[in-house]
């Protein structure tokens, strides 16, 4: 975890359902990915809440920008966000 001011930073999926936080970086993730993400509005100083964790590893549902959007937990653990 790392420290900005009041805030702290860390890995995504440590938030909670409903939880949210403001993306800081995205770690080594395929451009692609990273790319589609952009196109969907999740950049970096994008606020982002959790909307649920899928049973058995599957995948994890964001809300950003008014979008519910999935992506592989393994994925998710790759963006960074700061929480307040």
């Amino acid at each position: 975890m790392v420290l900005y001011g009041n805030t702290s930073c860390s890995c995504l999926l440590k938030l909670q359902p409903g939880e949210s936080g403001c993306i800081r970086h995205f770690g080594h993730m395929d451009p692609i990915l990273k790319q589609r993400l952009a196109d969907l509005g999740v950049t970096e100083g994008a606020d982002i809440t959790i909307m649920r964790y899928s049973f058995w590893g599957g995948p994890v549902t964001l809300e950003c920008g008014g979008q519910l959007i999935g992506i592989r937990k393994h994925q998710a653990a790759h963006i960074e966000v700061a929480i307040s």
